[in-house]
């Protein structure tokens, strides 16, 4: 199942009001479950985090680390989680959104689903399962909306052996950042000891809406050095891009080395290391 980047997810009831139709064939020869699943997708609440009593636990999405998306091609994110209910669990679903409210319309600025169910398989210990989602992310469909990079939430749902639901709409955190390239050279090379040499770079990023990378303005990055035979890079200044990403600085020349741009990164773009340039100096 996928949901792709928008006010798709209506609702915290409506995403279990369409989870409920796989749930509702597998159970169709319990008595009353479609009818109990119908009912309770069709409440008008507001989760507040939580309801039901499947709980969630451990979860961790892109073993930890930022989901950081280019233009083309497709990302795919593994999410592990730990559902425990003592009345057991039938089936589980996954989905990230973001926003502020998954009750509401207007809270909802954008939602992924996985396309296929999560896997649980039950521990050792009765009532517990570990479970692992997928997400594949394609940035030239799901992404389309620049303004969607930042702080995503996990939203996790289950039904136990008796077609009960549960879910949670803020199981954990991740942030879907926009992909960044940065470049650096150094010139002229070789060049005499104690001259000035002019280091020249360009930061752009993943833009959603063209499907291109552009340069990225008034974004520090730190020049840094490395002598050769050195393993250490120091940081000789911290500049500022232009407005369409470019960077130009320059610095004395004293022994051969390496010369390379860094950027930190934002909340919503990664961050990245330019390849260091070697100059030698004669």
């Amino acid at each position: 199942m996928r949901i792709r980047v928008a006010a798709t997810i209506i609702s915290g009831a409506v995403v279990l009001s369409a989870l409920a139709l796989p749930v509702a064939a597998q159970a169709s020869e319990r008595t009353g479950a479609a009818a109990k699943l119908d009912s309770f997708a069709s409440k008008s609440v507001q989760p507040r985090d939580s309801l039901g009593n499947t709980k969630f636990s451990h979860a961790v999405i892109n073993g930890g680390k930022d989901i950081v998306l280019g233009t083309t091609g497709t990302k795919s994110v593994t999410v592990t989680y730990t559902a425990t209910d003592q009345n057991g669990i039938a089936l589980t679903e996954a989905f990230l959104w973001q926003g502020t409210d998954s009750s509401t319309t207007d809270g909802i600025t954008g939602g992924l689903g996985t396309d296929d169910d999560p896997i649980c398989t039950e521990t050792a210990t009765q009532g517990t399962y570990t479970c692992k989602a997928v997400f594949n992310i394609h940035p030239a469909t799901d992404m389309k909306d620049n303004g969607v990079a930042g702080t995503w939430k996990l939203f996790l749902g289950a039904w136990d052996l008796y077609a009960n639901a549960s879910y949670n709409d803020d199981v954990a955190t991740t942030a879907i950042k926009k992909a960044s390239t940065l470049t650096a050279n150094a010139t002229p090379e070789p060049v005499k000891k104690g001259k000035t040499i002019t280091v020249t770079g360009k930061l752009t990023r993943a833009n959603w809406s063209t499907g291109k990378y552009a340069g990225y303005g008034s974004q520090p990055a730190k020049l840094q050095f490395r002598k050769k035979g050195s393993n250490t890079y120091t940081t000789l200044k911290t500049i500022k891009t232009n407005s369409t990403g470019v960077l130009k600085t320059t610095t004395k020349a004293t022994v051969d080395g390496f010369y390379r741009y860094v950027f930190a990164g934002t909340p919503t773009t990664a961050a990245s290391t330019a390849p260091g340039d070697f100059v030698d100096v004669r």
